[in-house]
């Protein structure tokens, strides 16, 4: 199946590029099934839309996968892997279950919040940082932990929380 939606109402669509990869993640699925292509759909939908997913956002894909747009809104507010209000650059999620508690994580997120002066959920005056607090990371064994994008930070102390903020702005520099 094929899809190529043109929708009345102003709406950001995908670029032609992710709207092929789109088809490709759908075509993976029997004819009636594309709502299992939702999970994957919604990342490229993240990627594409500035990271995150507005309800304009998640009703074009809903209307792309020709399902119920609360289909959508229920796996996008279940996992905390989608963002459901702008975000920062950079993304702080910070494991906050039982090991990573046990090792530190709440001093580690009390820590971030004093540092970057915003609270868990909101991001810095300047859009570079975002702190979100998640369940578990699967990376029990290197408590406490935290999540940047794709990439695992563990064992985290507040000097490694230091280097790693002043990485990011050093990056932020340099890629702008």
């Amino acid at each position: 199946m094929i899809v190529n939606i043109n929708l009345s109402k102003k709406v950001a669509q995908f670029s032609a590029e992710k709207l092929a990869k789109v088809n490709e993640i759908i075509a993976r699925y029997p004819q009636g099934k594309q709502k299992s292509a939702l999970i994957p759909v919604l990342h490229i939908a993240q990627e594409e839309f500035g990271g995150w997913l507005s309800a304009e956002t998640m009703d074009y894909v809903a209307s792309i996968l020709k399902i119920e747009p609360i289909e959508v809104y229920e796996v996008a507010t279940f996992y905390s892997m989608y963002n459901l209000k702008p975000v920062g650059k950079y993304v702080f999620e910070v494991c906050q279950t039982g090991p990573c508690m046990l090792n530190g994580s709440d001093d580690i997120i009390e820590y971030i919040k004093s540092k970057l002066g915003i609270k868990v959920g909101e991001t810095t005056a300047d859009g570079l940082f975002t702190l979100k607090t998640v369940e578990c990371l699967g990376a029990c064994g290197y408590a406490p932990m935290m999540q940047i994008g794709k990439h695992y930070r563990e064992h985290l102390t507040k000097q490694k929380v230091d280097a790693i903020i002043d990485e990011c702005e050093r990056n932020a520099v340099t890629n702008n």
